[in-house]
């Protein structure tokens, strides 16, 4: 969940390791800081709040003088650490990097250290004293008590004595020049460069300095200094792996002209779908999905699927069990992760178990992607970051490629999943021979005109939910409703509207609406509806007439060119039309906006919405 950052080299590095925080702020922006050797003692500073706060410090505290002789030598040796807060309050004390009893060793940590209570007993009672309430401190005692001159073999022994999940950086001012890093399933990669090295929770952390990344497994240990990375097991044997070259942009991690990187990234999702569907639809006839290395003849013969995921990709999930179902005529089981994971579930050979993580990295999914593997099941990753921990546990992997996400909020990764699920479908609807050959194609080219409808859509509903949003945004309570296939859209829309404006807001499958919420509605309450076109909308009409008989005013998302909708709505905004079950894809566009504009309207952060970020890799 935190970001981590660490820098060897002949550079001075204080300035270098904030800015990797910065590429790295959306994993975490309760508190932040860093740490870095400077003539021979271990010099630190830290700030609660977002980074500014923490550059403001550094700026105050080298201005200070910092505790060090003004000849002494800027240091070329540092880790520096951005925090979501998991154990222990939103404190300085609790803010990394922590240090040990002599302050000579100093760790940032990224996870959570299961048995951190038996270990602080253990380390008390040796006489160890700590300063934070946090879990990551322990880490930093223990080595300091495995500690005999060698640094990377002090990891090790800490490394065994752990459990948990997470990753961590640790140097210690007696070995200036050297970090020595361990991973146990939350991310780590080191970067290469000239004369320097890096350790990072993230690529984007080091990018613009160096393209060269070597990736750290799980169960491994990695030393840096300024001539490069050295890997090894846990019990300290070498493994030779070689540095790959990234390919992504820098300016990927810029707003590129927009206000805001959420806003660049809904207008960026005709190019995330695009990439995620064009070469896998080679032909009108059928999809290729030849890189997933599921076996043809286990897919036909299928006996169920089971979707596991959390949050916005639960979301795109549930598009996806609308389409297999109705395409491939394949039962699917949808679960969150997070449940399913403790439910003792019923699953074995026969069943695909499909896990959707944006990251790669989200714990819950993880754990239920082994849990279905340990009970015979086989497991695709449906992902976006290649490497990542998904792919390493998953018998297959299917990558979107929506490409790097900045803001908290996730809108191009979820299409770009939508339209990874609809592959899927459409790919078992082949092989079951469960479509015609004519509907095969016709949705096929349907997808292939996706990405157009996306940019049509958002370039002709943006002005109009910008004044929607004008006349909601004071709203104390929104209602979502949308049946079938427009469910999941109400439940995304939603959850964008809670995470980026903090306006309470419940979404309902529409049937379900008399069964309680009923009784919320008022004169006061907008009720947003989804009403694209689709088998059920004469459904969704009556309901939104039941919503207008108690008063609230309704918002209807309605298929371009429908004046039925209109007709009855209080206020429409249109979208392009497209096939009814890839209506998802657009359907959701106006709603993201409309999340975006309620929230910039209330000035507040779209990109770092409280409480909240971009990887959940704790449970």
């Amino acid at each position: 969940m935190c970001g981590i950052v660490g820098y060897v080299g002949a550079r001075p590095c204080r300035d270098l390791l904030v800015a990797g925080l910065e590429k790295l702020e959306y994993r975490g922006y309760d508190s932040a800081g860093v740490s870095v050797i400077e003539d021979g003692r271990i010099d630190s500073v830290r700030a609660v709040g977002n980074l500014a706060n923490l550059r403001a410090a550094v700026e105050d505290h080298v201005s200070n003088g910092g505790g060090v002789a003004v000849a002494a030598p800027p240091a070329t040796t540092g880790v520096a650490h951005t925090r979501w807060a998991t154990h222990g309050r939103v404190t300085e004390e609790n803010a990394h990097p922590h240090g040990d009893c002599s302050d000579r060793i100093h760790i940032v940590l990224n996870g959570i250290v299961e048995n951190h209570a038996e270990l602080r007993q253990s380390l008390a009672g040796e006489g160890h004293r700590f300063s934070s309430e946090t879990d990551a401190e322990i880490v930093a005692h223990l080595i300091e008590r495995h500690y005999d001159g060698d640094l990377a073999a002090a990891v090790r022994a800490c490394f065994a004595e752990l459990r948990g999940h997470y990753a961590f950086v640790a140097m210690h001012a007696d070995e200036p020049g050297l970090l020595v890093g361990a991973r146990k399933e939350c991310p780590l990669v080191a970067g290469v460069g000239d004369g320097e090295s890096f350790l990072a929770s993230a690529i984007p952390a080091f990018l613009a300095e160096t393209r060269d990344a070597v990736a750290i497994e799980n169960d491994e240990i990695v030393t840096i200094d300024a001539s490069g990375v050295s890997i090894s097991d846990a019990e300290g044997n070498p493994i030779e792996r070689g540095a790959e070259w990234v390919s992504w942009d820098v300016a990927a991690a810029e707003k590129g002209g927009y206000e805001t990187f959420m806003l660049k990234e809904i207008h960026e999702q005709a190019d995330a779908v695009a990439e995620t569907i064009v070469d896998r639809l080679p032909t009108d006839e059928g999809v290729d999905l030849s890189e997933v290395e599921l076996d043809d003849s286990f897919l036909r013969d299928l006996r169920r699927i089971v979707i596991v995921a959390c949050g916005t990709s639960y979301h795109a999930g549930l598009v996806g069990r609308y389409a297999i179902e109705e395409w491939a005529r394949v039962p699917v089981e949808m679960d969150i992760a997070s449940e399913y994971r403790y439910r003792n579930p019923v699953v074995g050979p026969g069943d695909l178990v499909i896990g959707i993580t944006q990251s790669g990295e989200t714990a819950d999914t993880l754990a239920a992607m082994r849990l279905a593997r340990e009970h015979g099941a086989k497991v695709l990753a449906l992902t976006n970051v290649m490497g990542s921990q998904a792919t390493r546990d998953a018998d297959a992997v299917l990558y979107t490629r929506a490409g790097l996400e900045v803001g908290v909020a996730a809108t191009k990764t979820f299409v770009a999943q939508v339209a990874a699920m609809y592959l899927i479908g459409l790919r078992l609807a082949e092989l079951r021979g469960a479509l015609p050959p004519q509907r095969v194609a016709e949705l096929i080219a349907e997808l292939r005109r996706l990405p157009a409808k996306i940019e049509a859509t958002l370039a002709a509903c943006e002005d109009r939910v910008r004044e929607v949003s004008s006349t909601h945004h004071d709203q104390r309570f929104f209602l979502y409703l949308g049946r079938h296939i427009g469910l999941p859209v109400c439940l995304e829309g939603a959850l964008k509207l809670k995470e980026v404006s903090y306006i309470p807001t419940d979404a309902y499958a529409a049937g379900e609406m008399k069964h309680g919420p009923i009784a919320l509605l008022d004169e006061s309450t907008p009720v947003v509806c989804v009403a694209t076109e689709s088998p059920v909308l004469d459904k969704v009409l009556s309901n939104v007439e039941e919503v207008r008989a108690r008063g609230a005013e309704t918002i209807a998302i309605a298929t371009e060119g429908c004046e039925r909708v209109g007709e009855i709505a209080d206020q429409t905004i249109e979208v392009a039309r497209t096939d009814w079950i890839l209506q998802p894809i657009v359907a959701i566009l106006p709603l993201q906006l409309l999340a975006y504009y309620i929230a910039r309207a209330r000035d507040l952060n779209v990109d770092q919405p409280r409480n909240l970020a971009k990887t959940v890799t704790v449970e």
